[in-house]
């Protein structure tokens, strides 16, 4: 009973009164319109997607000099445009959580033929290489690796590990993905040093002991936490190296 005996309804009645029946249309709309405001809200809170990519299930072929240590990388010439900018330094790595070294192993030096997908995000590229794909061609000559020495340097940044940060998972760093890293860095994936700049964006190092060793087993109680590292940065194209003792890195 609202306003009346007019406006009583019972509920197998046909229709309801005229006056109950707007009430009704009203508080539908008010309700409708109240959720989709909650819900533009709520989505608008959210953390972004990091801006990583994975072509999943899109595999090219790749051709390129091979270096396997301390982490198998690909050397294209000539460089190719991937996302918005052209580089021919690719890292590889395996199915899973898992380094490529298995699938290029005694391949050093050598140019190769392989299948895979890409990973990339901020400038960096990584080559997912597809099961049993890789073909050795002929021997390329030995030469040295030109490079630059820039010399002892104290940077701060997160140890993520490179493929899931890359694209393969999102988010790809923090303490959200530390157990995902851990596995991922301890089976071999490139470790690497993401640093903010003063201008606000990311320069990336590849993490490797004074010496030029992987360093994975080494560091895994430090990934996904601020650290602070002093050691020799060497650039070999558009790849920096950090060469540290793990010893040394420091928690924040």
């Amino acid at each position: 009973m609202m306003a009346g005996d007019r406006d009583f309804y019972v509920g197998y009645q046909k229709h309801a009164p005229p006056d109950l029946a707007r009430f009704v249309r009203r508080l539908v709309v008010m309700v409708v319109v109240l959720a989709a405001a909650l819900g533009a809200v709520l989505v608008a809170v959210q953390n972004r997607f990091d801006p990583g990519v994975f072509e999943f299930g899109v595999v090219k072929s790749f051709e390129g000099v091979l270096r396997e240590r301390p982490h198998p990388l690909l050397t294209l010439d000539p460089p190719l445009e991937v996302g918005d900018a052209k580089t021919s330094r690719f890292y590889l790595v395996a199915f899973g959580k898992h380094g490529a070294d298995r699938e290029v192993a005694g391949l050093d030096g050598r140019r190769i033929r392989l299948q895979g997908s890409l990973i990339y995000r901020e400038g960096e590229t990584m080559i997912e290489v597809a099961s049993g794909s890789v073909e050795p061609l002929e021997p390329t000559p030995a030469t040295a690796i030109e490079g630059t020495d820039l010399g002892t340097q104290t940077l701060r940044g997160e140890i993520v590990d490179s493929k899931c940060f890359l694209g393969v998972m999102k988010p790809g760093r923090g303490k959200p993905h530390r157990a995902c890293a851990t596995r991922c860095i301890s089976g071999g994936i490139p470790p690497i040093l993401r640093v903010e700049t003063a201008a606000g964006d990311f320069r990336h190092f590849l993490l490797v002991d004074q010496d030029g060793h992987a360093v994975n087993d080494r560091i895994l109680d430090l990934v996904a936490e601020p650290v602070e590292i002093t050691g020799r940065v060497f650039r070999q194209g558009d790849l920096l190296t950090l060469l540290a003792d793990p010893a040394d890195y420091h928690r924040l």
